[in-house]
């Protein structure tokens, strides 16, 4: 197995965001924008990233960010302390209210231009057609990786495996994958939702991307899997936990209990598993740092 170390893509701001917002801020910018409005749970990796962005750009960031009960964290931790230092504005919102994330965002929005900004809205993990053009950047520049042996990397994958929140990565890395040699095929590992779900959200993103740019090859075949999602999104079981801190100690790969853990996890118990895999490591070390307590009762010894 190889990794695509989509985690050191950047500092603070680094995960597999990065490649997505290249495209959306971008736009942003291109409309002079003053704020970006997106969303996700309380630690959201996209949003940390999108308000970091953000502000390099010189816009700010309004934040939709789902808890229990629309509190704020007792202590601001993880992926809220980078939001907050970042100077984004967060608003806590619960379940119900996230189910209506777009219209709170567009409503938003227009409150904004209403007082004189202009305002961009992202999409949950910025996940559509133009975001997902950054992952088939990430396949093509995985190809030049390749044919320079990098890391001993061989001619051809068999398959790239990623973890799937929101279906944006996934659906680059299928329009990318076997349009630049990658891999013919694409596992991704859900983590919430059930598969049938994600397929849609994946064809849908694909067929966006398309739209945008035509791939130069047929597409890689997708292969969803929700046997690993855990108990919900966001939480591990034990197994998985004890997974994470076996990967740790064995390489030094440090996974996030959302999406890496969860998908590599899953892969290592996918039957059968492709001799040559690439893994894309999107990031998520602030949630990390945010689940101690967790990850403590895994097992994982104090220092004394």
């Amino acid at each position: 197995m190889w990794l695509k170390r989509d985690d050191m893509t950047s500092g603070a701001a680094a995960g597999n965001k990065i490649r997505k917002l290249e495209y959306l801020l971008g736009e942003a910018v291109d409309r002079r924008a003053t704020t970006v409005l997106t969303c996700g749970g309380i630690q959201s990796n996209h949003a940390r990233a999108t308000a970091i962005a953000a502000r390099e750009l010189g816009m700010r960031a309004v934040l939709f960010l789902r808890t229990a009960d629309a509190r704020p964290p007792a202590v601001a931790v993880g992926n809220v302390l980078l939001d907050t230092m970042v100077g984004a504005e967060l608003r806590f919102i619960t379940p119900e209210q996230y189910r209506q994330r777009d219209a709170l965002m567009a409503e938003a929005a227009r409150a904004l231009e209403g007082q004189g900004e202009r305002a961009y809205v992202v999409l949950e993990g910025g996940s559509n057609g133009l975001g997902a053009l950054g992952y088939v950047d990430a396949m093509r520049e995985t190809r030049e990786q390749m044919d320079l042996a990098v890391a001993g990397a061989p001619s051809t994958f068999d398959a790239v495996a990623v973890a799937c929140g929101s279906g944006g990565t996934a659906a680059g890395c299928v329009v990318g994958a076997r349009a630049f040699a990658v891999a013919p095929r694409v596992h991704a590992f859900a983590v919430c939702d059930d598969a049938a779900t994600f397929k849609a959200v994946i064809e849908r993103i694909i067929s966006e991307s398309l739209h945008l740019r035509a791939a130069p090859a047929p597409l890689a075949e997708l292969l969803v899997h929700d046997e690993w999602k855990g108990p919900a999104y966001g939480v591990l079981d034990q197994e998985q936990r004890r997974f994470i801190l076996k990967v740790a100690r064995e390489s030094g790969v440090i996974l996030d209990p959302v999406y890496t853990g969860k998908a590599l996890f899953g892969l290592s118990r996918l039957t059968p598993k492709p001799k040559r895999a690439l893994f894309i490591h999107s990031g998520g070390l602030p949630g990390l740092l945010a689940e101690a307590e967790a990850m403590l009762g895994a097992g994982m010894p104090v220092a004394s």
